[in-house]
């Protein structure tokens, strides 16, 4: 089974994120996604998160009717600072029957010569790439090996989220219902 791996801090989840994995799912080789929850991405602030358990219960609910997607905690039980190989190796050796997939923004592009054993990821697993916003051309020529998806781009981050919750904004359009009903209720990124 070919499966696609969605990794991110999903900080929280939103109408984005959804909209891209049913692209990858219906218009790709991907049999199936999983969202990869990360408990701490190397790159990112981890003062910044809400606790992991939190975002994977928001990507849980907001799912879990949908059976082409799951969200996996596979990182919260590895080694922190979780890193892309480490998950993926963990992942293929837990999984043997599964071809795993790796879904990248193209924006990760420019810096994905930082990432741990980025070389192994390239010969080893497959990429799905989807557009972001602002992506310097010359980037793709560097990675010719990625399978580029026309994914209908969406200029929606967690980041604008977040912000727009802490200055009092009705965000409900931006996220899954179950996620905003979710955040709603116990009051996330309101301070």
């Amino acid at each position: 089974m070919r499966t696609a791996l969605f990794f991110g801090s999903f900080n929280p989840i939103h109408i984005g994120h959804l909209a891209i994995a049913n692209y990858i799912t219906e218009f790709t080789e991907a049999e199936e996604l999983w969202f990869v929850v990360s408990p701490q991405n190397p790159l990112k602030d981890k003062n910044s998160l809400l606790p992991e358990r939190q975002r994977f219960d928001l990507i849980y609910q907001s799912i879990k009717d949908y059976p082409k997607f799951r969200v996996s905690d596979i990182e919260f039980n590895l080694p922190t600072p979780s890193y892309t190989i480490h998950t993926l190796t963990h992942l293929s050796e837990k999984y043997p029957g599964r071809e795993f997939l790796l879904v990248l923004g193209s924006d990760n592009l420019v810096h994905f010569h930082k990432w741990k054993n980025y070389d192994q990821i390239l010969k080893n697993y497959g990429l799905l790439l989807y557009p972001r916003p602002n992506t310097p051309d010359d980037v793709y020529e560097k990675y010719p090996s990625v399978t580029k998806i026309n994914a209908p781009q969406m200029d929606i981050s967690s980041t604008f989220i977040r912000e727009g919750i802490r200055a009092g904004k009705d965000m409900r359009f931006f996220l899954p219902p179950p996620a905003f009903k979710m955040i709603e209720e116990m009051n996330f990124y309101k301070k």
